[in-house]
């Protein structure tokens, strides 16, 4: 390049080394200028040269945007602005170059060549400069650059990118927005900040107004007098002396105590701080936040009360009370359980209270106890435990679980009851009802005997005897339905109930072939004690009156017995078929006939029906069920 077409044309090479080395520089001396509307170098105006050499001298991103075209000419500086767009749009039209921003910079040089000079801070642009969309933040300043005659050649824009500063700000701005939102909706009453030195703390609106400073004060610097003075006067040595250890130390700090508000009421606070220490071990700034624990503090408090309130109860209880997490763990027992058992506290803790069960009901226990965890149904079990004399009493173990909203169990509080006394007064009754049961069949047996030899000295009356025997005997089978058995005396598979009844009542006639000529029907029902001896006359003379004369009377006759529930009461019929012989109505009720009403209608409270079809008899009974099923027994004690 001729010296003529050089910016520096008499330095005669001695320009400053670091000048001599810029990219922009070579760039600028090895383009045809002659090429671009600004014409060859030589012709250019001397202002627009000088205008180029303190460009390409300065460190500071520049740009000249020459002629009405804007010729961009920058220096090194303004390369990372430019990005992927270097060096194509040096020595270009910056319209062209910036097509994303041309209206902006063609506003730009026509106020400008105007005579106007131009600044904007932080001007936002969206760039394309490196093959993608992205947001930039801009400090430009514009400047006409004149030549001799005062007319505007140039426009000079100094460039300084602050997108790192602005999205910082952004990003910091956000973060403050967050934490103001965050502070707001949580349980965080304020922060402060004490400057130690000055001592000045510098709290937010919240903290002022619990610790009772104007928040206006408050935001400008108070002493931290005025914040301690709030502190309950039972606390403030406690708080005073965790501050100073931390100033100390430069330990954390972490302190609950109580503010005494206006009125007087009292507030809890956690606050937290961390000092702050410079090189000589002073604290110079002591930062921290407060949160409002009172809500907690008062759930605890009513926690502990409510937990006091149920242990107090739960020992004056005369159960064993206990209780178990979620999994079956034991982890409380009252005091009677360790009155009872004799054991150190916390010993059965856990599965530890395996060893008190009797080991004939250990696994039976256990099996119940995992059943109820693993279905959530409510337990109990009798079993023997162990007393703390070494014996094993009876107890009745029952246990609920605790659910929480969800259904989910969150506890199981159960209790043991010593039923060992009632177990042995029970079994005595058991054995005293056995034996009066069987007295009673003696009973049964010997007015047979005594009907039997009187009827041998009378032989007129045997007939009469006879039926009065075998009435007698129905009452013992009856008996034998409502008495208390042993597990010898149970005769096999006896059944309580009315067929169960009515087919013990029709052994003694001896039917081979029972099972195909009588067929039981419909709905059985069960009887108690006190309906079995009305039900078992009933049954009884209906089956010596069929064996007698009607339909078990001879081989082709059949008996059909149906039962069914009709609301509130119990409907038996009893119908006759197949009789060789037509069966009539007698011309007057014989005893039998008003044994059967009297039993049904009098000491059942029904209604008794009887009739005569031409195959065989037909008896329709209605009775309570209530009265069925009426026991003359005392219930069970629990």
């Amino acid at each position: 390049m001729d010296s003529q077409s050089s910016l520096f044309s008499r330095s005669g090479g001695k320009i400053p080394a670091k000048l001599a080395a810029s990219e922009m520089l070579r760039r600028f001396n090895g383009l045809n200028w002659a090429t671009t509307s600004l014409g060859a170098l030589d012709g250019w105006p001397d202002a627009l040269k000088a205008a180029c050499r303190m460009l390409l001298a300065s460190p500071i991103p520049m740009a000249l945007l020459a002629g009405r075209d804007g010729i961009m000419l920058y220096n090194d500086g303004y390369i990372a602005i430019a990005g992927g767009r270097h060096p194509d749009c040096f020595g270009a039209s910056v319209l062209s170059a910036w097509p994303e921003v041309a209206d902006f910079n063609a506003d730009i040089i026509g106020r400008v060549f105007a005579g106007e000079s131009l600044s904007f801070e932080d001007q936002e642009f969206t760039f394309h400069r490196n093959g993608m969309a992205e947001n930039v933040w801009l400090d430009l300043d514009y400047s006409p650059i004149l030549d001799d005659d005062g007319s505007t050649v140039a426009v000079l824009a100094l460039v300084v990118e602050t997108t790192k500063r602005v999205t910082a700000e952004q990003e910091l701005a956000h973060s403050r927005e967050q934490l103001s939102l965050a502070l707001g909706s949580s349980a965080v009453v304020g922060t402060w900040d004490w400057h130690v030195p000055e001592d000045r703390v510098y709290s937010d609106e919240k903290f002022a107004q619990l610790y009772r400073v104007d928040p206006k004060v408050a935001r400008h610097g108070a002493p931290i007098a005025d914040f301690i003075r709030t502190i309950h006067p039972d606390d403030v040595q406690q708080v005073g002396g965790a501050m100073q250890n931390a100033m100390q130390t430069g330990g954390r700090f972490s302190k609950e105590y109580r503010l005494v508000q206006e009125d007087g009421s009292i507030k809890w606070v956690l606050a937290e701080g961390q000092p702050l220490i410079d090189e000589h071990g002073t604290c110079i700034r002591f930062p921290g936040v407060s949160v409002d624990i009172t809500a907690q503090k008062e759930a605890l408090e009513a926690h502990a009360r409510s937990e006091i309130g149920f242990r107090t109860l739960a020992d004056a209880m005369p159960q064993m009370v206990w209780s178990t997490l979620p999994d079956g763990f034991h982890d409380y027992y009252n005091a009677r359980w360790y009155e009872f058992t004799g054991v150190l506290e916390g010993s059965t803790d856990g599965e530890g209270w395996n060893g008190m069960f009797h080991e004939e009901d250990r696994e039976r226990a256990w099996a119940t106890w995992r059943q109820s965890l693993q279905t959530g149904e409510a337990y109990q079990v009798e079993y023997r435990l162990r007393h703390h004399s070494g014996v094993y009493r009876w107890v009745l173990g029952r246990a609920l679980p605790i659910r929480n909203d969800s259904g989910g169990i969150i506890r199981w509080y159960g209790t043991c009851t010593d039923i060992h006394d009632t177990k042995m007064v029970q079994a005595e009754r058991e054995i005293v009802a056995h034996e009066l049961s069987h007295r009673i069949k003696n009973i049964f047996s010997v007015l047979s005997g005594i009907i039997s030899l009187s009827a041998r000295s009378a032989p007129e009356s045997r007939g009469f005897a006879d039926l009065l025997r075998k009435r007698i005997e129905a009452m013992g089978r009856a008996h034998d339905f409502v008495r208390p058995h042993s597990r010898t005396s149970r005769p096999v598979d006896l059944e309580t109930s009315i067929f169960g009844l009515t087919q013990r009542l029709l052994e003694p006639y001896g039917l081979e072939d029972m099972e195909s000529r009588i067929i039981f029907a419909g709905d059985d029902t069960v009887i108690g004690d006190s309906a079995a001896t009305p039900l078992a006359l009933l049954l009884h003379e209906l089956a010596t009156n069929s064996a007698k004369y009607g339909a078990l009377s001879h081989a082709g006759g059949r008996l059909a017995i149906a039962g069914r529930h009709d609301g509130e009461n119990y409907v038996l019929e009893w119908k006759e078929s197949g009789n060789e012989i037509a069966v009539r109505q007698p011309d007057q009720e014989g005893f039998g006939s008003r044994l059967m009403r009297i039993s049904v209608e009098g000491q059942l409270g029904g209604q008794f029906h009887r009739q005569w079809d031409e195959d065989g008899v037909r008896v329709h009974v209605t009775v309570p069920l209530a009265s069925i099923v009426r026991s003359s027994k005392l219930a069970a004690r629990p």
